[in-house]
């Protein structure tokens, strides 16, 4: 199994640093989910990250920076929108999808494997102080999708990553829980119009207080522009069955009497004691809470020995708008 060392320990991060500069693959904590980091710029480290996943290479992967003022060495035609969002969310669960920079030879920076051949780029300064750290002891950008087999659900701690990847990781940093337990919201800047290509951790209104309308993308079958815009994404290995709302006749229906089904729950369900197994994601509804629980709480689901899992809703507002994301995409 991979070494899981303490992110808090300047040893462990030197450690973690020195593997990645070798090419190898370290996961580490962010403030969304745990990442699988490869040296951005080393093909054969992303390839490898590739294999480890299982990730279809037509799926781009986000770029994380150290610092705000690295976006100028990988991106291209940085506009006041970008420099704003940038301003206001990094660091932070925000992604940036951006024309990318070329070298003097008219190469582009980041190779393409990391791109998908595409002529734009994802970039993210994560919030976390192991992610941060890391970044700047590498000294160079880290390419970094949840460190969980492709399609499968994201994870939030060292031991999810251990339990899904084994020793196919060369190292883990222990950076605890993370905090808001969903993917990084994804916006293009990269036309004339900004555009949600995924919603995550921060809220599509608080981006529009800042740049304006965002038109969202509906889920397409095309070649992805971002990671999480598969149709099916994040899903756990039972089937799980997204309701209409907490009424839907479809929570109870169509049961047969040996059939385990779990509750997956936003609030206390006053049904609770039909179902083999419950996750209640907040004792209050709380969004925040919600996302920050959501994907432990599918696993735990997944691990029950279930048949068959129901999700409620919730509205989509703010933090709502990534979790439903997440249902829908699991649902597929």
């Amino acid at each position: 199994m991979a070494s899981i060392l303490r992110g808090d320990d300047p040893a462990a991060v030197r450690r973690a640093a020195a593997l990645l500069r070798a090419g190898r693959l370290v996961a580490f904590p962010t403030e969304t989910v745990y990442g699988l980091g490869a040296d951005a710029l080393n093909p054969e480290a992303v390839a490898r990250l590739f294999e480890v996943k299982r990730r279809p290479r037509f799926d781009p992967l986000i770029v994380h920076l150290a610092s705000p003022a690295e976006i100028e060495r990988y991106a291209d035609r940085i506009d006041p929108r970008a420099r704003a969002l940038v301003e206001r969310f990094w660091p932070g669960p925000l992604t940036l999808v951006l024309p990318r920079r070329l070298d003097a030879g008219g190469r582009p920076v980041i190779p393409d494997i990391v791109t998908s051949g595409l002529d734009t780029v994802a970039l993210r300064m994560p919030d976390h102080p192991v992610a941060l750290a890391l970044l700047a002891e590498t000294g160079r950008p880290l390419a970094a999708p949840s460190a969980n087999p492709f399609g499968y659900v994201s994870p939030t701690s060292a031991a999810h990553v251990v339990e899904q990847l084994g020793d196919a990781v060369d190292l883990v940093l222990d950076g605890g829980a993370c905090r808001v337990g969903v993917e990084s919201t994804v916006v293009s800047l990269a036309g004339d119009r900004p555009r949600l290509l995924r919603p995550g951790g921060t809220p599509l209104e608080a981006i529009e207080s800042v740049i304006g309308p965002v038109e969202v993308e509906a889920p397409s079958a095309r070649a992805p522009e971002a990671p999480g815009q598969l149709p099916s994404h994040y899903a756990p290995r039972t089937p799980l069955v997204l309701l209409a709302s907490r009424d839907d006749p479809a929570r109870l229906a169509r049961r047969r009497p040996d059939e385990r089904v779990g509750l997956l729950a936003l609030a206390p369900a006053p049904d609770a004691a039909k179902f083999a197994a419950v996750e209640t994601l907040s004792a209050d509804g709380d969004l925040r809470e919600a996302a920050q629980r959501l994907f432990g709480a599918l696993r735990r689901l997944d691990a029950a020995g279930l048949d068959r899992i129901v999700a409620e809703p919730c509205p989509e507002v703010g933090l709502g708008r990534a979790i439903m994301d997440r249902l829908r995409r699991a649902s597929a």
